[in-house]
Formats: C-alpha cells, sequence, structure tokens
C-alpha cells in the first residue's frame, strides 16, 4: 500500500495522457466518421466504393498493426522524404492517428446506418418549406442521427479508451506506461496493474453514466411504443 501511495501521482499523471488520447481520438474520429459515412452515401461510385474498400480494410486489421505502420512506417517515410532533417512521428501523434482512423471507419458504418434510418419524407418536407441543404442537415437529420447513433457511438468510445494501451508499446507515457514502470521499480505487478485496471473501470462507469444522460437528452419528445 506504501509504494502504491508513492507512485499514486505518477499513476496519475498516465492517466491524464489516457484521457486526453481517448477524448482527442473521438474528437477526430466523430468528424471523420461522419465524412466517410457521407462518401459511402455518395451517388458517385468513384468516391463511394474506395472509401468502402478502405474502411473495410481498416475494420479487418488489428488496430496494434496499424499503430505500428503508423509510428515506424511514418518515420521511415518522413527520413526518405526529407533525408537531412532526422524527423520522427511521436508516440501520441502515432496514437492519435491510428486510433482515430480506426474509430473513424467504424463510426462511418453508424453513421451511414443513421442517415439512412431518417426519413426521406422529413428531407423533402424540409426541402418544400424551403430549408437549405445545410438547414436540412442540422434541424432535421443531424438531430435524428445523433439520437441514433449515440449507442453504437458509446461503445466505440469505450473501445477507443481500452485501445489507448496498446500506444505504450510505442513510448507513450500513458497509465499503462506508468504502471509497467511502477511495476518494475518495486516488483509489485499484481497492486500496480490492479490499481490501472480500477481506474479504467473509472473512466468506464462515468462514461456510462455520460452516455446515458446524452441518450435521455436527445431522446426527449420521442414517443416510445
Amino acid at each position: 500500500m506504501d509504494n502504491l501511495i508513492a507512485y499514486l501521482p505518477l499513476l496519475l499523471q498516465g492517466l491524464q495522457m489516457t484521457i486526453l488520447l481517448a477524448v482527442s481520438t473521438v474528437a477526430i474520429g466523430l468528424v471523420l466518421g461522419i465524412l466517410l459515412a457521407l462518401a459511402k452515401l455518395s451517388h458517385h461510385a468513384w468516391l463511394s466504393k474506395p472509401t468502402y474498400a478502405v474502411t473495410n480494410f481498416l475494420r479487418g486489421i488489428p488496430e496494434f498493426l496499424v499503430l505500428l505502420v503508423i509510428y515506424f512506417g511514418g518515420t521511415q517515410f518522413l527520413n526518405d522524404l526529407f533525408p537531412d532533417a532526422s524527423l520522427q512521428v511521436s508516440p501520441f501523434g502515432a496514437g492519435l492517428t491510428a486510433l482515430s482512423i480506426i474509430f473513424g471507419a467504424y463510426a462511418s458504418e453508424t453513421f451511414r446506418g443513421a442517415f439512412q434510418a431518417v426519413q426521406k419524407g422529413q428531407i423533402e418536407a424540409a426541402r418544400a418549406y424551403g430549408f437549405t441543404g445545410w438547414q436540412t442537415f442540422r434541424y432535421i437529420q443531424m438531430p435524428q442521427i445523433w439520437r441514433i447513433a449515440i449507442p453504437s457511438l458509446g461503445n466505440l468510445w469505450q473501445g477507443s479508451v481500452k485501445d489507448t494501451s496498446l500506444v505504450s508499446i510505442v513510448g507513450l507515457d500513458d497509465l499503462m506506461r506508468k504502471a509497467n514502470q511502477a511495476t518494475q521499480t518495486t516488483g509489485q505487478a499484481f497492486t500496480f496493474y490492479f490499481a490501472a485496471s480500477v481506474m479504467f473501470l473509472i473512466i468506464t462507469l462515468v462514461s456510462m453514466a455520460a452516455i446515458g444522460a446524452l441518450e435521455k437528452r436527445a431522446n426527449r419528445g420521442v414517443r416510445r411504443t
């Protein structure tokens, strides 16, 4: 217990980095997911088919492999492109890029289904009332899309939080790396890995409460059958 108290500030630093990476991943992944969903729904085959191919590829390979390709492959690409600069992809940048594109690939399917769930008659009615395309999307489509997508996006968020532990492999000082450092110093693997698991569990429980509140808010005025 004394070692846990002594290393608690170190674990909290790692927790802060984990939360920062997870929140940044979701912020970028949501935007990417919407854009990819719109591309999939495009009537232009030159846009929709490659988008389907890329997202299916990303969803079919391990997140860890994507991380390694971006971290090591990205560094090699930059050095080949600028041989005199000695550039390197940072662990945070590699983790953010890898997790964001994976999140966006999965979220694109969630948003695609949510887009298709909005009745076309509502869109036609909005246009009949003189709404612009942006106004139709903002006031008619997006509130319904958001309501439908929240449960699946909540699951993706929780998955992203746990996937942040992968980035410790490439040197990011997240919660798992700090737990590893404390374990190597003290030799108390169970204590610090259990403490890390409790912190991840706390994030999950808080997230579940927040997602439930968002879902309740998004469903205001919806008639239940």
